[in-house]
């Protein structure tokens, strides 16, 4: 029902540095990202696609960080078949999931996704994770659904051929898990990306809080109903002696 699409491109603004590493200052304006969020209901996909451009160095480390907001959740054993299933994408995240929790009970969280583009024909690393919308407090007006915004990643690129992060005075260097193993920090360099339009929207359906009171009667008649049929048959049958 919903499918946004979020294109962003990369702004710098120093000449000095061309090339560093095998990485050029043009090369790195060229980069376009772009996420997306599939499907509809509570279960969707959400697809983060890099664009660069030919000359792509030889082995280049990307690492997207993902902010997902409270009424966003991912589960942390589906993501590890995905770890399984593809050697080119690892996920991290920054604290445990509740699976369970509503939206208002819970906190935001990060999803760190690695990926390595290896050889110079690679021009477009396209990944996708499933995230799952949490249920929200039922509306006691006319309110039929809330809307969820999903911030764009940070974008943090790192070259196997350049281990000085130092090298690149005039870009922003971070620190963060070389791997999704999360057994040693790397440097990293964080590319400045256009907040213009730094979110996609999803419409999630909340409850009607005034049905709160029929939904409680309700569900005590079937139960009263369901036990006293189960009642009469266990006395029917003998089953208990």
């Amino acid at each position: 029902l919903y499918n946004f699409v979020l294109t962003i491109p990369v702004y710098f603004s120093d000449d000095k540095d061309q090339n560093i590493c095998g990485i050029g200052r043009q090369w790195l304006e060229s980069i376009l990202v772009s996420t997306e969020c599939n499907g509809n209901g509570f279960h969707r996909e959400m697809v983060t696609t890099v664009k660069f451009s030919p000359d792509v160095p030889n082995v280049l480390n990307v690492l997207l960080v993902h902010k997902l907001p409270r009424g966003i959740y991912v589960d942390p054993y589906q993501l590890a078949t995905l770890n399984d299933s593809d050697s080119h994408l690892q996920i991290l995240l920054d604290s445990p999931i509740n699976l369970e929790a509503p939206a208002h009970r819970t906190g935001g969280f990060s999803a760190l996704l690695y990926a390595t583009l290896v050889g110079q024909r690679s021009k477009l690393l396209k990944k996708s994770i499933p995230i799952h919308c949490r249920y929200h407090e039922p509306s006691f007006g006319d309110q039929k659904a809330v809307i969820v915004n999903i911030g764009s990643p940070d974008l943090l690129l790192r070259s196997e051929t350049c281990n000085d992060g130092s090298n690149f005075k005039s870009y922003s260097i971070v620190d963060a898990p070389c791997t999704a193993t999360n057994s040693s920090i790397c440097s990293w360099v964080q590319i400045r990306l256009n907040k213009e339009q730094s979110h996609v929207s999803l419409q999630i359906p909340v409850g009607d809080g005034s049905l709160v009171i029929h939904v409680i009667c309700g569900t005590l008649l079937v139960t009263f109903i369901c036990c006293s049929a189960l009642s009469l048959k266990i006395w029917k049958h003998r089953v208990l002696t």
